[in-house]
């Protein structure tokens, strides 16, 4: 485990831009590959979105680390169903307002949720390593 929370928050950043940037440019490259009607005009805002949310929860479990395991493990089971339903909360808001954009949006969400969910799983277990 890393002793300074500081610079363990400092690599996770650079890190999680990097793998964004990786992500931004291989949604590019898909989007000349495929029809408009597959790419949902909000992508730019989903990388931003799913930046800050991938932050916010890694620098509060960071906080939560110093603490007994079990509050680590409370702490990451709250981020956990909060995230969850942020998004859902997203989704419906925005599938209720852009009712013909509802497949790109709903594909390109999830996509970006499981991207950025296994990113944070696997720094976390290497965290703790």
């Amino acid at each position: 485990m890393h002793l300074d929370k500081t610079s363990g928050y400092l690599t996770f950043l650079r890190q999680l831009l990097i793998f964004s940037v990786v992500l931004g440019i291989l949604a590019t490259c898909i989007a000349f590959l495929v029809p408009p009607r597959f790419i949902t005009p909000a992508l730019p805002f989903l990388f931003l979105f799913f930046i800050a949310v991938t932050l916010t929860g890694y620098y509060i479990l960071l906080r939560s680390v110093k603490r007994k395991f079990i509050q680590f493990v409370n702490s990451y089971l709250l981020i956990t169903v909060v995230k969850l339903l942020l998004f859902v909360g997203i989704i419906f808001f925005y599938l209720l307002n852009n009712r013909q954009d509802a497949a790109a949006f709903g594909i390109s969400f999830f996509i970006l949720y499981l991207c950025y969910t296994i990113f944070e799983v696997v720094h976390l277990v290497s965290y703790f390593r």
